[in-house]
């Protein structure tokens, strides 16, 4: 059985810095593409980050690209979101999620992620 589990997110003000991370268990990590998603209140869920199996290949939304950094260590079975320059817009329960099956589309897509962890609020005050 697959478990993502997300840690690091908390209440800070604007221009902070937060780093997310999420452990994952149950499965070969290495052969994961690994997702950053946000949900914030009122609002759909939004792609944030991924990353491919090996780390050399990130992909990022528009709005976080040059703040958010993506990375993963395979051998720690873990993913991270560096997130800088903290805007009060990023307010949001951040979800890592993980695919561990080939699909042909985006990797900004949750139909690609089968699998979810329980999410982490990350609150940003002005």
């Amino acid at each position: 059985q697959v478990h993502l589990v997300e840690s690091g997110g908390g209440l800070v003000q604007a221009g902070d810095s937060l780093r997310l991370s999420c452990a994952v268990s149950g499965r070969t990590f290495s052969t994961a593409a690994m997702g950053w998603f946000r949900q914030a209140p009122g609002k759909e869920r939004e792609f944030v980050a991924a990353a491919g199996r090996s780390g050399g290949m990130t992909y990022y939304a528009d709005s976080v690209k040059g703040r958010f950094t993506i990375s993963r260590d395979n051998a720690k079975n873990t993913v991270w979101l560096q997130m800088n320059s903290l805007k009060p817009e990023d307010t949001a329960v951040y979800y890592c999620a993980a695919s561990f099956t080939l699909y042909s589309g985006s990797y900004s897509s949750e139909a690609r992620y089968a699998y979810w962890g329980q999410g982490t609020q990350v609150t940003v005050s002005s």
